[in-house]
């Protein structure tokens, strides 16, 4: 079966990380794999670069892979550029899912390419890849009131659980329905629009 597109969620691996505004992309990578019933399992290149797994699509001689590195974020490019040459992909065939903390909780950015935009995990990304044109999601997670180093490795408030919570659910249905058609128009059209209950002259 080839495959034809690889999505990866970020974060870190380790239960002490589980919940944190970090690792968003890693809840929604889980949460598309319980979707499309399918199992994550060890992806073993350079190294144990995390937990992967290949999934027929429209027929059995294509399918998707799901990545959650186990690098840790700051070098998850290791596990992203490993995972692009085993299954032999070109850049624009790689969506990428990450938290931003530049944007207000609960909504989402889709860009078809771009830069890091302080984001060390997208950082190392562009750089073992040699490009930045690659599409991600961008989940907020919240505009940092302080350190952002410290504010990313916090857990969600319990007010903010519910919406973020929603975010997921609207991020996992459209990374789907990705993983089955590769319309990034759709995926675009779908996730970027402001969410029904936020005022799009608040975002």
């Amino acid at each position: 079966m080839a495959i034809e597109r690889l999505i990866v969620g970020l974060g870190n691996p380790g239960d002490e990380y589980r919940g944190t505004r970090h690792n968003v992309g890693f809840e929604v990578i889980e949460r598309v794999a319980r979707l499309l019933n399918v199992r994550l399992e060890r992806f073993r290149a350079r190294g144990d670069s995390g937990k992967s797994l290949g999934h027929g699509c429209e027929d059995s001689t294509r399918g998707f892979a799901l990545l959650e590195p186990s690098t840790y974020m700051n070098v998850s490019g290791v596990a992203v550029a490993a995972a692009r040459d085993r299954y032999e992909l070109n850049s624009p065939s790689i969506l990428i899912i990450c938290d931003d903390f530049h944007l207000p909780l609960g909504r989402i950015r889709v860009r078809p390419k771009g830069s890091a935009g302080g984001h060390n995990g997208l950082r190392s990304i562009i750089a073992m890849l040699g490009t930045d044109e690659f599409p991600r999601v961008r989940v907020g997670i919240g505009e940092s009131p302080g350190p952002w180093q410290e504010f990313v490795l916090s857990r969600f408030a319990r007010d903010e659980r519910p919406v973020i919570e929603r975010t997921i659910s609207d991020s996992t249905d459209a990374i789907a329905a990705w993983c089955l058609s590769g319309d990034f128009d759709r995926l675009m059209n779908k996730l970027n629009a402001p969410p029904a209950s936020q005022d799009p002259l608040q975002s």
